[in-house]
């Protein structure tokens, strides 16, 4: 029997090697982002690649108004959920943050609160089906406020938190959550930045890694899995030091 999955954000990098994954396997698709022509073209692609059916729903993730009419739509179309990734988020300009608090504050609430807020009314609907895995991507930036990128760090760190706790009261519902944390992905959302070669995945490897994690129930994720010890190591470094590090 075919997944039927929902997808936040579904037009990102990494959601969209996911979502492919996924159709060569002829699994439902219910596909949600902001741009509509971009969405349709996604779609059109897994179509192509053998997903059973594809639906798209069009909004932004900070309207939460819409998101009980998503979910209504999301069951209608499919009747059960197995699977739900979110994946939305932007890559906030640190100094831009820190000298415009309107825009830190509002790239704070794409990054964080609207993940949360997904997060707490979709799990609620699978804790009402009584199964189902959510899956959430956060990221290493979350394990320790860095002052190269702290304002997406900290919207992370919630969304992690968030999500641990939610792990444990789904769990009693039979509802799995998994927590994902991506190194350094090249995704349109990167472009431009310098990454270093060697810690730097490719979508499609970050994929594989989700798909197997969803399939394992697992709580968290680091992928590429090296990114499990290093971000130990960074968490290691006592603050006198830290401070003075260019991370």
């Amino acid at each position: 029997m075919s997944l039927h999955i929902i997808i936040i954000g579904a037009t990102s990098g990494i959601a969209q090697a996911v979502a492919r994954r996924y159709a060569v396997e002829q699994a439902a698709l219910f596909l949600v982002a902001r741009d509509a022509d971009k969405l349709d073209m996604v779609a059109a692609d897994l179509r192509a690649r053998g997903a059973s059916t594809v639906h798209t729903y069009t909004m932004d993730a900070t309207d939460y108004a819409r998101l009980d009419d998503m979910c209504h739509t999301a069951w209608g179309c499919m009747d059960h959920v197995d699977v739900v990734l979110i994946a939305h988020g932007t890559l906030p300009d640190q100094k831009r943050a820190q000298a415009d608090v309107h825009y830190g504050i509002r790239e704070f609430r794409v990054n964080g609160e609207s993940v949360i807020a997904a997060m707490a009314v979709l799990g609620q609907r699978l804790q009402t089906q009584g199964r189902g895995v959510l899956a959430v991507i956060g990221s290493v930036a979350g394990d320790r406020g860095r002052g190269s990128n702290y304002l997406y760090g900290s919207a992370k760190a919630a969304v992690d938190a968030f999500a641990s706790g939610l792990r444990a009261r789904l769990f009693k519902a039979g509802v799995h959550v998994l927590t994902i944390k991506p190194g350094f992905v090249a995704t349109p959302m990167t472009a431009g930045l310098d990454l270093p070669a060697r810690l730097t995945a490719q979508p499609d490897k970050v994929a594989q890694d989700i798909v197997r994690a969803v399939a394992r129930k697992q709580d968290v994720l680091y992928t590429p899995g090296f990114w499990r010890l290093i971000m130990l190591i960074i968490r290691l470094v006592p603050n006198p030091i830290f401070k003075r590090s260019r991370m």
